[in-house]
């Protein structure tokens, strides 16, 4: 049986115990080729990442990070697709195609992909969230050649046939039971991130779930599955980022090689997102027979990634609950110790994102009582604002973790992806940091009392022990 990827549609865990960790889940060039231009990116900026781009004449992006340094190289193709992008009634399409892209293509069998590269001595996988999926390979130099010539098969001749998808579906399916429909907390979190916060009707986009409705699921048909990928899975709506030990003029002819003849698809629309959060503030219980104690989320309406906002509610998120130094964390859980566990963190998106504060009830304690502890918290940041020492704490852990992931091939392709990603442009990366450590007391102040306001918010509540509905 070949193999099928494992989906990251949700962001990294929190490092929590098991069966409390799904709850802080959260599933970051001009030219034609032949004209290419090398930035000029010498600056002394924290983490940094040397890199040339261009673009081919069928709209594929590139982005060349080479590293005399490195030992390995990695090749990193992102589509502009994800669970944003999916009509009422599809919703899981773009995480059906994180499996089905390894279900074979004209010149690779149903799972070979994983056989090539792991016989040349490397690693991949695939991984989806709301505004894209990503496809990655790390493999020993001289292999280079063998990522891209899979990457480009596959986007040019993907076979997408009745029995594999039908298949994959069922794997999608299955995901879904073990990720949120059979485990504690799944059914809150899915309210939290998607449902409840966002309006339906005026922002389907973010109003649903990366994993899709098991509904949508069982209604695939072939010729819609194929209409999404002839859509979505094109060159001119890819990025394809190279990072690591290579030869820059080697990878500039093997990606014309490979990619240069495949054909331009159609522009997809543009994703409708209109007055997401006109319909806050909601309040909601979800029952769960898999918790074992009572939980809140609070899941404020915020911006995209990019506004000038972003950077003030990061930090917001680290000095609030992000570690056993943060507020809610000393306050809930050492403090007054009403809670096992307690974060809050911004997740920004592509559009609209969102603030999220939660925090699991210690046994005995009711949600009502959670829920005013962290209300407190959150007017005591409004009025009275945050300290110097937590604001330079927040920027050094901002600059650490930006350093550390930028420490492997991978990290550098996937910190170049997401600054073109997200903020339209590479050269971002050098100026993401930058953006974290302008920001000021007055500025937190500011997103806490804009943002963080009871009229903005949707809570959520798990009510452990009790059958669950409908999570769609």
């Amino acid at each position: 049986m070949p193999r099928s990827t494992r989906s990251t549609c949700v962001s990294p865990l929190l490092g929590l115990p098991r069966g409390v960790a799904l709850l802080l889940s959260g599933v970051l060039g001009a030219g034609v080729l032949g004209g290419l231009a090398p930035l000029d990116v010498q600056g002394q900026v924290p983490g940094d990442i040397p890199f040339e781009s261009l673009e081919l004449e069928n709209g594929l992006k590139v982005i060349l990070a080479p590293d005399p340094g490195a030992t390995a190289v990695a090749v990193n193709l992102w589509y502009d697709v994800g669970s944003r992008h999916e009509p009422p009634g599809r919703s899981g399409f773009a995480h059906l195609f994180e499996h089905l892209m390894f279900q074979g293509s004209e010149q690779v069998g149903e799972g070979e992909h994983f056989q090539y590269v792991e016989r040349a001595g490397g690693n991949l996988n695939a991984s989806i969230t709301e505004d894209r999926t990503n496809y990655f390979q790390t493999l020993p130099p001289e292999r280079m050649n063998l990522a891209l010539w899979l990457e480009a098969d596959r986007m040019r001749s993907l076979q997408i046939t009745e029995e594999a998808m039908k298949r994959e579906v069922e794997v999608v399916k299955e995901e879904r039971r073990l990720t949120f429909d059979n485990a504690p907390y799944g059914g809150t979190q899915l309210q939290a991130y998607y449902y409840a916060p966002y309006d339906s009707a005026s922002c389907f986009a973010y109003a649903h779930s990366v994993i899709g409705s098991m509904e949508d699921l069982d209604a695939a048909e072939l010729p819609d599955v194929q209409a999404f990928f002839d859509l979505y899975y094109s060159p001119n709506n890819a990025t394809l980022t190279v990072s690591g030990a290579f030869d820059p003029q080697v990878a500039r002819e093997l990606v014309q090689d490979y990619f240069g003849d495949i054909p331009r698809g159609a522009d997809p629309p543009e994703v409708r997102c209109e007055d997401p959060f006109s319909h806050l503030p909601v309040e909601m219980e979800v029952p769960d027979p898999n918790a074992q104690l009572p939980a809140v989320w609070i899941s404020y309406g915020a911006v995209p990634r990019a506004h000038p906002d972003g950077p003030a509610l990061s930090v917001l998120g680290q000095i609030l609950g992000s570690g056993q130094s943060s507020r809610l964390n000393q306050r809930l859980v050492r403090e007054d110790q009403v809670a096992l566990q307690a974060g809050a963190f911004a997740t920004l998106r592509l559009g609209p994102g969102l603030f999220t504060l939660l925090a699991v009830a210690n046994q005995g304690v009711e949600t009502d009582a959670l829920l005013a502890t962290i209300d407190e918290e959150v007017e005591r940041i409004r009025s009275e604002g945050v300290t110097e020492a937590e604001l330079e704490r927040a920027r050094n852990q901002v600059r650490a973790s930006t350093i550390l992931s930028r420490q492997t091939v991978m990290g550098r392709a996937e910190a170049l992806q997401s600054a073109n990603h997200f903020y339209g442009s590479p050269e971002a990366i050098r100026t993401q940091v930058e953006a974290v450590e302008r920001v000021t007391l007055d500025d937190v102040l500011r997103v806490a009392n804009e943002y963080l306001t009871p009229g903005n918010r949707a809570v959520v509540r798990t009510r452990p022990g009790t059958g669950q509905e409908d999570h769609r």
